[in-house]
């Protein structure tokens, strides 16, 4: 049975990495000493073995230690034997680029099918949905496939933004991106706004944090989901 937490972002305003989702994550993980960290998104082009650094030190803070999958001769093996797996955020293309190149997408979504704790966030969120196509960074990779893991039934809007009333910005709102996107896509899209993340058990998704998340359909008008409600669709 699928256990994941799936959240908009690893930092809000105001904390450390990770801080704000620690008092959930110590009973996400209850049991668990080791972390399997996946890094592939390097956010700012930060090395595998600094952001692995990064993460074991928050971790620490929760008393679970944290290995990189690049520390692992087999990348598969390591996650089939993990306890539970963190991806951290940063550039989805190239996350992506590197689970395919490596061949382990499918490895990924069969050992959380089985009920491996999984969280993810920004990037590490992103690639549950069906495809990455609603990311927000820039193409600086090309994977071989825009699919992802598909163990949600939409896809990820990440840092979901709202237009700022007053603003003289005058560019395309992310609203208006995701718009974009089901003029050719019918997969539906969660915007989730920063502090919020998702509770997945089995087939059930839960809304979790202070803020409302955004659901855009194809061909309807968009919905505000409140936090502690069902994901439904």
């Amino acid at each position: 049975m699928k256990k994941l937490i799936i959240a908009s972002t690893s930092t809000i305003y105001g904390s450390d990495f990770l801080e704000y989702l620690f008092p959930r994550l110590a009973t996400f993980f209850s049991g668990v000493s080791t972390v399997l960290f996946i890094p592939y998104a390097r956010p700012g082009g930060i090395s595998y073995d600094d952001y692995t650094e990064k993460v074991k030190e928050s971790f620490a803070k929760i008393n679970i230690d944290v290995k990189g999958i690049h520390q692992f001769k087999n990348p598969v093996r390591a996650i089939e034997g993990a306890e539970a797996i963190f991806t951290g955020g940063g550039n989805t293309f190239e996350l992506v680029n590197q689970l395919y190149d490596k061949d382990i997408l499918i490895t990924l979504k069969n050992t959380l099918e089985k009920g491996t704790p999984y969280l993810g966030t920004s990037a590490g969120s992103n690639i549950c949905g069906v495809s990455m196509m609603n990311t927000n960074d820039m193409p600086v990779v090309y994977p071989p496939s825009f699919m992802t893991l598909s163990i949600i039934p939409f896809n990820i809007n990440a840092h979901y933004l709202d237009p700022v009333m007053g603003s003289t910005h005058m560019g395309e709102t992310r609203e208006t991106r995701i718009k974009e996107y089901h003029i050719y896509n019918d997969t539906s899209v969660l915007g989730l706004r920063e502090g919020s993340w998702l509770e997945v058990t089995g087939d059930q998704i839960i809304l979790k944090g202070k803020l409302k998340a955004r659901l855009f359909q194809k061909d309807k008008l968009p919905i505000e989901l409140v936090s502690d409600n069902k994901v439904l669709f």
